[in-house]
This record gives C-alpha cells, structure tokens and sequence, in this order.
C-alpha cells in the first residue's frame, strides 16, 4: 500500500496541479469576456445616435422628409453618393459634391469623408 500512495504522489507534479487548476479556471474567464464582449457589441446603443432628427429642405431632397437618426441619415448620405458616382476616382476619401450636395457642403467642390457628419450636422435640427 504504501507504493500505491508513492505512486499517487508522484504522479502529481506542481506544474500539472497549476495546470489543472488554470483549466479550471479558463471557462469562467472565457466567460467573463464573452458577456463584456457582448454588453459592448451587442447592446442597444447610444439613445442619442437614435433620436429621430428633423432635417431642412436641403437635405431633404438627398435623404427624404421624414425625421431620421443620425446613423440614418449617414447611411442614406452613402447611398446618394455610391448611386451618383461621387467618390473621386482618385483619392476615394474625398467625396465631389453635385448641385444637391454643394449646398450641404457649404458651397465646397468636395469633402472629406470624415467631414460628412459635421457638414450633415448643419442640416439637423
């Protein structure tokens, strides 16, 4: 009896007792991050990204009448551009205004992607 119990301990090394101790351990940390993963990509969002907005006349002839978010409004600014052609060829982050959207764009031939929500902003009430 006294080689089984040898046997029994020396089979557990400290390194294979950590070892199981951290595996133990894993799906609660695996867990954790999963549920703070999901409270930050899966969640409602910010109320006021989603707060309909009223737009003025301007603005009205690109992405309709009716009171829209802002994330809305955004979105269907793209779709006016990609349906028009209004990237520039050549440097795709700048956008060309047409009749329609030099108004928006304050009198400006183009504006910069990352300008859009600013000059959108104008427009919103």
């Amino acid at each position: 009896m006294a080689k089984a119990a040898k046997k029994a301990v020396a089979t557990k090394t400290p390194q294979k007792v950590a070892t199981k101790a951290a595996a133990k351990s894993a799906p609660k940390k695996a867990a954790a991050k999963s549920a703070k993963a999901g409270k930050e990509g899966g969640g409602k969002g910010n109320p006021a990204f989603m707060k309909p907005l009223n737009v003025d006349a301007d603005l009205a002839k690109i992405v309709g009448k009716d009171p829209l978010p802002r994330t809305e409004i955004i979105k269907k600014m793209w779709e006016y551009i990609r349906a028009h052609n209004l990237q520039d060829q050549s440097n795709r982050r700048m956008i060309n205004a047409d009749a329609n959207l030099k108004v928006i764009f304050d009198g400006k031939d183009q504006v910069s992607m990352f300008e859009l929500a600013k000059v959108v902003n104008n427009h919103v009430k």
